[in-house]
């Protein structure tokens, strides 16, 4: 009995230095904690949502849940073990944070909360408590660019923006970087990795302009849940909105301005192109060629491939998003239909139906640049050759894959996972080099 009653003496005390507030007395916030984590691991999302304040249900809205989120959670493996809850305080926040010994992985689940109750963030961590943090990559070299904060578009979506452009005179080619699916920042950030950091500061290193705005979904989701929002409203206006500021910049050459689209901005960017006539050329990284449930569904039969998630569950998940899909394929313009399918709105699913990205692009006259990493599971070499495929014989046309290489443009080893997203990395010099390369070949 003395034995166990210092072993508790002790955790308690570690408690008190790891978490600032030992637990000496039931706490509220611990049970809504608790309750958010079972929510959150049972996939029981509409629950979920009802816990959240205005700002998180404008950012971590059902698709993001539905999409990133569990494909996230699925790459840990099934969740086992769930340890004991440690409480922090962090100005008016009460942080509640659970270790969770998952099949793959040992993650620390946290939920950031107001005085309310009501969830500000969720956050996964190392499970060690160590909280990394992301460096620059060592391609960058700060003292050959600046930046400076910007705003583009007009009023009621205004958004915020970052420019780098390189030391010297100008005028220079530019870089416009679209996001993937979510509410992304300017940075593109998932957890500790920053892909369009890298990007702009690789590029702007190497003599190249590269413009980088928050996404409109991130900062008014609220305003953009209540309407039937389409690709266009996501995506392509403010891309189109970033090319035309731009062109008004003294030091970028107008001539020059290239695009680049990640996953869901390279699906849209044969649609920016077209409409806005006036592109050097287009760079695609890990765009999907494919609508987005197929995307989805190989994702999930992914999981499945990798032993990470019980074959039940996977089946129980092929199930739910064969009966989607099937709504996808009902939906018709002026009919009844859902407002979400998919987690997505009936009218951004309507704008892409009959969207063919690869056939478009194939109509474009200006240069292309397509990259894909070959350890992508969630856009794989089937959209890549779908590109290829398309856009045969074009002789300004250029394709390029990574072995090793994964959705963040991230080195690895082995099947890649979401827990990689975890590990502090960079876009891989390769990729950087292969851009500002075809982008010099291409000078006027």
């Amino acid at each position: 009995m003395p034995n166990r009653l210092v072993a508790i003496r002790n955790t308690v005390l570690a408690l008190a230095v790891v978490s600032r507030l030992a637990l000496a007395q039931p706490d509220p916030a611990v049970a809504t904690g608790r309750r958010a984590l079972d929510y959150l691991l049972a996939e029981r999302y509409t629950e979920l949502t009802t816990m959240f304040n205005a700002a998180m249900k404008e950012n971590l809205t059902m698709d993001v849940l539905r999409g990133r989120v569990r494909v996230e959670l699925s790459g840990f493996g099934k969740a086992g073990t769930i340890g004991s809850p440690v409480v922090a305080h962090e100005n008016d926040f009460t942080l509640v944070s659970f270790p969770v010994d998952f099949a793959l992985t040992k993650v620390t689940i946290e939920f950031r909360m107001e005085k309310s109750g009501e969830l500000a963030a969720i956050h996964f961590r190392p499970a060690d408590g160590d909280v990394p943090t992301w460096h620059h990559p060592p391609y960058s070299k700060p003292e050959a660019f600046a930046e400076r904060t910007v705003t583009i578009g007009a009023a009621p979506w205004k958004l915020d923006g970052t420019l780098t452009v390189p030391a010297g005179k100008g005028p220079f080619p530019a870089v416009i970087l679209v996001h993937g699916p979510g509410p992304n920042d300017r940075d593109e950030t998932l957890r500790v990795n920053k892909v369009f950091a890298d990007i702009a500061e690789g590029l702007s290193s190497r003599g190249i302009a590269v413009l980088r705005y928050d996404k409109r979904t991130r900062v008014y989701g609220r305003q953009m849940s209540e309407t039937g929002f389409t690709l266009r409203e996501e995506t392509i206006d403010d891309a189109l909105a970033a090319a035309v500021f731009l062109r008004a910049q003294p030091e970028i050459n107008s001539s020059r301005i290239y695009l680049l689209g990640h996953s869901l901005g390279g699906y849209a960017a044969p649609r920016i192109a077209r409409e806005d006539g006036k592109l050097a050329g287009l760079i695609f990284l890990a765009a999907n060629a494919r609508p987005v449930q197929d995307v989805i569904l190989e994702q999930t039969e992914y999981m499945g491939s990798t032993g990470t998630v019980p074959a039940e569950e996977i089946q129980k998940r092929l199930d739910l998003l064969k009966a989607e899909t099937a709504k996808v394929k009902a939906l018709a313009p002026g009919a009844d239909n859902p407002p979400v399918v998919m987690g997505l709105p009936s009218a951004w699913l309507l704008d892409v139906k009959d969207y063919d990205p690869a056939a478009l692009a194939s109509h474009l006259t200006i240069p292309i640049l397509v990259l894909q990493g070959e350890r992508d599971f969630q856009v794989s070499m089937k959209d890549f050759n779908r590109w290829k495929t398309a856009l045969a014989g074009r002789a300004n046309v250029s394709f390029h894959t990574y072995p090793e290489l994964n959705h963040l443009f991230m080195a690895g080893t082995g099947k890649s996972l979401p827990t990689e997203y975890l590990v502090p990395g960079n876009v891989s010099a390769a990729v950087i080099d292969d851009i500002a390369k075809w982008i010099a070949t291409l000078k006027n």
